[in-house]
């Protein structure tokens, strides 16, 4: 076994730091601050201490209960924000300005700029991270920490607050002092979403507060009004009940991402991205198409291990882009592809996103059934994006030789142990172990196997090995609690949505008028239900623009979630359908992070690149509509019998294929408007899954590649050119070539 094999491709991979820099930057949960060595090691060990706690957590849970467990979580996790995050507004919301300022370190062969690498402080290509004299926290931010720790911990300790038990007691009727730690602990919880998230997320919570402190005033006959709940309500609710600060959403941060999160860390210090990236190059090392399908499957091998679709972009891009170039890829063509693969390593099993956990707590059934409904939606994602790939290559004229020695047997003997962890997180799910069991069990078993990698490969160096294998445990499990810093931050805001709209009835009040203003539009139920489904997608998209995956899923949750159940869609149904839309906003324009990151790997033009994400990724923009759209739809997330759920993957799949025709203008060869519309018909017909609309959809298929095959009866030939801005065709035959 070995932590990298020796037959990785000849890329020309960035620097680890770059990359590091780049994933900082971009991705949404990942801290900002570069920390002096003796913070960052203090930082650590407390980030180590809690994640044994954690562990203890599962196997010897606290006599006291759930919530104790989550307040003293909280006040050991929410202070390390105000160390890790910086206090500024430096989050820029122009794209384009943010992928110039990193891009400007990469050279137009992939590589880090030499003046860059060299360090020079004067190069453009610096980050702001390094630019930065004084990134250490002020006084400000320690007497923040201070605060943070005390107001959280008040509760649990029995010389301020009289003791848990006793703040329990005190439901309904807080004392001025509660009432004061609880007001300064909302406070916090907000600064700690703005830094880790930028502003967005904290104005909804301002919104929903006010909304809720304000409601007396909103006139009886408007949507919405309510009673009102004075301050110390509010607090009550937020500060002393499960469905505030400590409800669903901190709760599932505590008890399954933080877990996961630590999985992947133990990954990620075994080497298991690097034997993700080699595999798959091994695999598809005799296809022209080599590249591209290197990048599909090690996003979704990756995605394991990162848990971040903007992560998982660069993480891949700094090895891939390379070779992507040399064989042609157009810069925006591989940035999308780096994108739309980031992101499937979301929606997909065996770990899908953070928000899967919090489905299945709000819909009170396993994690494993939820990985069971994602199945035939992550077929068809991917599904779609290789058949993209393909039709790129093609299109582009991929020119790839693979590199002498590229083996997959040797590289799989050497990290096979990598797939062994993740197998049993599988086996024991589907033995009905609870998740976070099983995936702590997969944890013990990957740091075992590294253990054993490290001892195999350093035998007769004891120093040596006594530190690698510090480095992997020690490493992975502070690494496991600084990731998950802004999933808790982001979490606790979350309950402040969560509670307000709990005590107030505004999920309820907002679903009517989704369903009010489809009924505007059509009285028909069928109609009224289609309408309703697409203002849901639109709605979710938009909110995903703003703010982050996990607070993007459990708002619409509360706000969307009703109106689509109250029309009849199954519960897992719209669960998925709100949780694709809310991934989505990682590639839908004008933010698309994962976009955005990827085009600063590959000095692509931004919007062109979030447009490429998007054809990519376009059977996951309109597959969840057919979750929805009618019962036939629902067994694509396991909604019925198993029969039922292949009829309907086949139909969807010949769907998917012909969304990726018609958004690739391919089919046999290049193919022009009339037959890329006709595939747009036929994908939408067959996704709506009734008899007669997949009569037509069949229909309309059938008569697109006919009139392919009479119109381009003459073949066309292509000869492509790579210049900077990527390749370019000349046409000797035929009509001109249509453009994406």
């Amino acid at each position: 076994m070995s932590g990298r094999p020796s037959e990785a491709p000849p890329a020309n991979p960035l620097p680890q730091t770059n990359v590091d820099e780049l994933i900082a930057q971009y991705d949404e949960e990942l801290p900002q601050r570069t920390l002096t060595r003796r913070l960052d090691l203090g930082v650590g060990i407390v980030c180590f201490v809690v994640s044994l706690f954690v562990l203890k957590q599962v196997f010897f849970p606290l006599a006291q209960g759930n919530q104790y467990y989550l307040m003293w979580f909280l006040a050991f996790v929410l202070p390390l924000v105000f160390i890790c995050y910086r206090p500024g507004f430096g989050r820029k919301t122009d794209v384009a300005d943010q992928a110039a300022e990193v891009a400007e370190a990469v050279d137009s062969t992939g590589t880090v700029d030499s003046a860059t690498t060299a360090g020079n402080p004067k190069t453009a290509g610096q980050t702001k991270a390094k630019r930065r004299s004084n990134d250490n926290p002020s006084i400000i931010d320690w007497v923040l920490v201070a605060l943070t720790f005390l107001t959280c911990a008040y509760p649990v300790l029995p010389f301020f607050s009289g003791g848990f038990n006793e703040f329990l007691n005190r439901q309904g009727s807080l004392t001025s002092l509660d009432v004061m730690m609880g007001g300064v602990l909302l406070l916090l919880v907000l600064e700690a979403t703005r830094r880790t998230t930028g502003l967005i997320l904290p104005i909804f919570c301002l919104v929903f507060f006010l909304y809720s402190y304000y409601g007396a005033y909103i006139p009886v006959s408007w949507p919405g009004s309510h009673a009102g709940q004075n301050f110390d309500q509010i607090v009550n609710a937020l500060y002393n009940d499960a469905s505030g600060f400590y409800g669903i959403p901190l709760d599932v941060a505590a008890t399954y991402i933080v877990l996961f999160t630590i999985y992947g860390a133990v990954l990620d210090k075994t080497g298991a991205a690097s034997f993700f990236i080699d595999l798959s190059f091994s695999l598809f090392k005799k296809s022209k198409a080599a590249p591209g399908r290197t990048v599909a499957l090690s996003g979704f091998l990756l995605g394991t291990v990162s848990g971040s679709g903007t992560a998982t972009a660069v993480s891949l891009g700094a090895v891939t882009w390379p070779v992507l170039k040399k064989a042609g890829y157009p810069k925006e063509n591989a940035g999308g592809m780096l994108a739309a693969s980031g992101i499937g390593a979301i929606l997909s099993p065996p770990t899908l996103g953070a928000a899967a956990f919090i489905i299945a707590e709000l819909l009170n059934v396993s994690y494993g059934l939820v990985l069971l409904w994602a199945v035939v939606p992550t077929l068809l994602y991917y599904l779609g994006i290789f058949l993209a790939i393909e039709i790129d290559s093609r299109k582009i004229e991929v020119d790839y030789t693979p590199p002498p020695g590229l083996r997959a047997w040797p590289i799989l003997k050497k990290g096979f142990y990598h797939f062994i962890s993740l197998g049993i997180i599988v086996v024991f799910l589907s033995m009905g172990m609870a998740p976070f069991k099983a995936v702590v069990y997969a944890t013990l078993v990957g740091i075992g196997f590294g253990i054993i990698e490290i001892v195999l490969s350093r035998l007769g160096e004891p120093k040596t090995i006594l530190a690698a294998i510090w480095d992997v445990f020690y490493g992975a499990l502070s690494t496991g609690i600084r990731s998950v810093l802004p999933v808790t931050s982001v979490c606790a805001a979350a309950g402040i949505i969560v509670s307000t709209i709990t005590k107030t009835g505004l999920g309820q009040v907002i679903s009517d008028i989704l369903i009010k203003g489809a009924q505007s539009l059509s009285t028909d139920p069928t109609a009224v239900l289609i309408f309703t489904c697409i203002f849901a997608a639109v709605a979710v998209t938009i909110l995903g623009l703003a703010v982050p995956v996990t607070a993007s899923f459990i708002i619409s949750w509360v706000i969307v979630g009703p109106a689509l159940i109250s029309l009849g869609v199954p519960e897992a149904a719209a669960a998925m359908f709100i949780f694709y839309y809310a991934v989505l906003s990682e590639v839908s324009p004008p933010t698309a992070l994962a976009a955005v990151a990827s085009s600063a790997i590959t000095g692509g033009r931004v919007i062109a690149t979030m447009w490429q994400a998007c054809k990519y990724a376009i059977p996951a923009f309109l597959v969840p509509l057919a979750f929805t759209f009618t019962p036939e739809g629902a067994s694509l997330v396991a909604q019925g019998g198993f029969i039922g759920a292949v009829w309907t993957g086949l139909v969807s799949a010949f769907a998917v294929a012909a969304l990726a025709a018609g958004a690739g203008g391919w089919i046999i060869r290049r193919a022009g408007w009339p037959e890329r519309i006709l595939c747009f018909i036929a994908a939408g017909a067959l996704l709506y899954l009734q008899p007669m609309s997949m009569m037509i959809g069949f229909s309309a298929l059938i008569l697109a590649v006919i009139v392919h095959l009479l119109l381009r009866r003459k073949p066309k030939t292509t000869s492509a050119t790579i210049s900077d801005s990527g390749p370019t065709e000349t046409h000797s035959t035929g009509s001109p070539a249509e453009s994406n």
